[in-house]
Parts: C-alpha cells; sequence; structure tokens
C-alpha cells in the first residue's frame, strides 16, 4: 500500500467506543447483576427516552431496522394485491420488508439536488393499490415531510419514515421520525446511534399499531403462552438497550461534530471536480454519509484505499436490478436521477470523532487523483 502515512477508517468504532467506556461498561455490568436480559428494566428506560426525544407516545423495540420496517408494514394489514412505494437508492431491506407481506414494491426515482425521494414522482405513482410509502432520509438528509404529507393525507395513505441514517436531523423544524404514522431506526453498530449488534426500534402515536407490533415482535403473543397471530422473535434484548441508553445523551453532540466535519469537507473539496451533496432550504442534515459524485468512481475508490483512505460504495447495485426482483420487470434507465448517482457515488470517511487533520489527509489523497489533473 503505497503513500500510506496514515490509514483514516471509514468509521472508527474503537475510538468512539473507548471515549465512551466507563458509562458503556457499567450499563453493561447494570444488566449482568440484574440478569434481566430480555425485557429488562434498561429497555423500557431506552424506549421511553427515544420516544420522548421525538415527541412520540410510543416506541418498541425491536432485534433490527429489518425488523423494524418489516413490522411497520405488516401492522398496517397490507398484504398481496398492495402497493408500497419506496426510491431504489437505498438499502434492500426496505423493498424486502414490503415484499415479505405479499405486497408489491413500487419504485420511484429521486431528485437529483438532495437525493432524495422525488415527490412529483410519487404523485405520478400512485394508484388505487397504494397503501403506504415508505421514505428513506437517505445519508441523514431529510426527506420534504410538508410534501410528502400533504401528498399522502389527501389520499388516506400511510406513511413510514425510515430514519435509519438519520436521527435528529429536521427539515422545516420537524424532527425525522415525527411525521410518519410509523418511523423506523436502525441501531446497527455503524448507524449515528449504533448498539454493540443488531437493534431497531419503531415509533408511532397509535396505540392500536404499537400494541399490534409488540405483540407481533412477540411471538403474536397478547400474554404468555396466548398467540393470537402468528408473530416473530424480534425483540430488542436488554445489553443493546443499556448500551443504546448510555450513548444517547451523546447523540446530540456527536451531531453536532458530524455537522463540523461535513462543512471541514464542504470547504476543503471545493476546488475539487466533485460534487458534494447539497442541503435544502429549511434542512438540518445529519450526516450518516457524506457521499460526493465523481467521475471515474470505481477507480477513484481504488486510489483513495490504496493510499490509506478507506473510503466505500453505498451501495453496489440498485435495488430494481437486483436479480431478485427481476420479477418487476424494472430496467436499466427507469430511474435515471438514481442509475446516475450510484454510478459516481463515493462515501467519504467521516465519524464523530475524525479530525480536521484526517479531513486534510482524505481531501489531499482525493486532490491528487489522476483524473483531477
Amino acid at each position: 500500500m503505497s503513500d500510506q502515512e496514515q490509514i483514516i477508517p471509514f468509521n472508527d468504532l474503537a475510538l468512539h467506543c473507548a471515549l465512551i467506556a466507563d458509562d458503556l461498561s457499567t450499563a453493561m455490568q447494570s444488566v449482568i447483576r440484574q440478569a434481566d436480559f430480555i425485557r429488562g428494566s434498561a429497555l423500557s428506560e431506552f424506549e421511553q427516552a427515544f420516544a420522548a426525544l421525538h415527541g412520540r407516545r410510543y416506541a418498541i423495540g425491536v432485534a433490527s431496522g429489518t425488523d423494524s420496517l418489516m413490522l411497520a408494514v405488516r401492522s398496517l394489514d397490507i398484504g398481496p394485491g398492495d402497493e408500497v412505494i419506496t426510491t431504489p437508492d437505498t438499502w434492500i431491506s426496505v423493498a424486502f420488508a414490503i415484499s415479505h407481506t405479499g405486497a408489491t414494491p413500487v419504485f420511484v426515482d429521486v431528485e437529483p439536488h438532495f437525493r432524495q425521494m422525488d415527490m412529483v414522482a410519487l404523485e405520478q405513482a400512485i394508484t388505487d393499490r397504494t397503501r403506504a410509502v415508505i421514505v428513506v432520509h437517505n445519508h441523514g438528509h431529510p426527506v420534504d415531510l410538508v410534501a410528502l404529507e400533504e401528498i399522502c393525507r389527501a389520499r388516506d395513505i400511510r406513511i413510514i419514515e425510515d430514519a435509519a441514517q438519520a436521527p435528529m436531523a429536521r427539515i422545516a423544524g420537524r424532527m425525522t421520525g415525527t411525521t410518519g404514522d410509523l418511523a423506523c431506526f436502525s441501531f446497527y453498530p455503524g448507524k449515528n446511534l449504533g448498539a454493540f449488534g443488531d437493534g431497531g426500534m419503531v415509533l408511532t402515536d397509535d396505540p392500536d399499531l404499537a400494541q399490534k407490533i409488540k405483540r407481533l415482535a412477540d411471538y403474536g403473543q397478547t400474554e404468555r403462552h396466548v398467540h393470537t397471530e402468528i408473530g416473530y422473535n424480534s425483540r430488542l434484548d436488554t445489553l443493546q438497550a443499556a448500551v443504546l441508553l448510555a450513548k444517547l445523551p451523546y447523540l446530540p453532540q456527536w451531531t453536532k461534530n458530524r455537522r463540523r466535519a461535513a462543512k471541514w469537507y464542504d470547504r476543503k473539496l471545493s476546488s475539487l471536480s466533485v460534487t458534494r451533496p447539497a442541503t435544502a432550504a429549511g434542512a438540518e442534515p445529519v450526516y450518516h454519509l457524506y457521499a460526493v459524485l465523481v467521475e471515474d468512481r470505481d477507480d477513484c475508490l481504488s486510489w483513495l484505499r490504496d493510499r490509506g483512505v478507506m473510503a466505500q460504495v453505498h451501495y453496489h447495485g440498485l435495488i430494481h436490478l437486483q436479480e431478485c426482483y427481476n420479477h418487476l420487470g424494472y430496467k436499466v434507465g427507469n430511474f435515471p436521477v438514481a442509475e446516475k448517482i450510484h454510478k459516481h457515488s463515493l462515501s467519504l470517511p467521516l465519524y464523530p470523532e475524525i479530525t480536521e487533520q484526517q479531513i486534510n489527509r482524505v481531501v489531499d489523497v482525493l486532490g491528487r487523483f489522476p483524473a483531477f489533473k
């Protein structure tokens, strides 16, 4: 590996945890002492704190972000013959959550500036079979929640927010996770708020939906050994909840740090031949990812990684072109904006603890990419 003065990790989870090691150790030791590993007190405390952060009435901890989406869709009694609209430029679990109910995922393009769901395309895709829309706050930039709500409420279409990449992001004064009938979060370790394994959460203000999700996530039980419907084993375990509860007070500062790092990138990349992420009017992104658009993306990725800058691509393959969705009949060219972004998108290292010196090195190595000469 040439020119490698220092490896710049994409995300430094070891450092991230080391800085709050005492808090994490105390939280885990408490769970061990109480031995309440499933549905322990830390889970209810974390659910209450997370609901309060978003001003929502109910929070249900589940086993993963994927499960949060699947349970959200199923709680709305969506099934065969129904359609749920989403975008193809995200992680595939969004589409799987729809497909596992027997419903059909319908994809719409993203708009080119902020790389979020195109609201005009959304309106055009709605049919009499449309039951819900899953909007993904991709990369930590919020979707236009005001426009989304106007479109969906007028047609009695349910809104599910996938806020896995965007906790505490805001647009027009609204925090992500506060508009949808249901809002879903992932606590995968690399997320802005990450556990020590998988974990997820569903937020809602509807008591019936909250009870249904809680029931479905616990084997369909209304009480122990009484199963009223076919459910799942999808509980957020107490140890993960304790870790997340210990981390939650730090989330506002970590969010500020991410925004500071994004500003460093914005300023330092201004002279390079890259397209930086734009911010919509009234939006306050949280920069789960800082993804630039570059020509010769794959060569640029290799150039960076060969020199110790551990950039990544999110994601390798748009959902509508995956083999498992061949039966839907989508083709290359159906979603030109998403396809162009996907071809050129490159995620640069960004995490709360990254230093300006490290970002200087990323920009220096990127600036020496031969295609920029």
